[in-house]
């Protein structure tokens, strides 16, 4: 079940990765112009998160102090429609 403090947007400094963890289990992750570039389900249990992608690849990340770590790329929570103004 998801953490309610980790739904919501997650963006790389760059802004071209845009991942959202939508409630019910979902998430739906843009790149560049692309929306919905890879969609699947995602499990949380404490801090870590699983995910599979709607074509059954599989990733894991890890929530540290307010950041998402997953497969090699650093995410901020998007806050009012920017990223945090540390990761810019």
């Amino acid at each position: 079940m998801e953490t309610p403090s980790y739904l919501g947007m997650w963006v790389t400094k760059d802004g071209y990765i845009r991942h959202e963890l939508l409630p019910g289990g979902r998430y739906d992750e843009a790149r560049g112009n692309r929306k919905s570039a890879y969609r699947g389900n995602y499990t949380l249990t404490g801090n870590h998160i699983d995910y599979v992608d709607d074509t059954g690849f599989t990733a894991d990340g890890e929530f540290r102090d307010g950041i998402l770590y997953h497969a090699g790329m650093v995410l901020y929570r998007e806050r009012q429609g920017l990223a945090p103004a540390s990761a810019r």
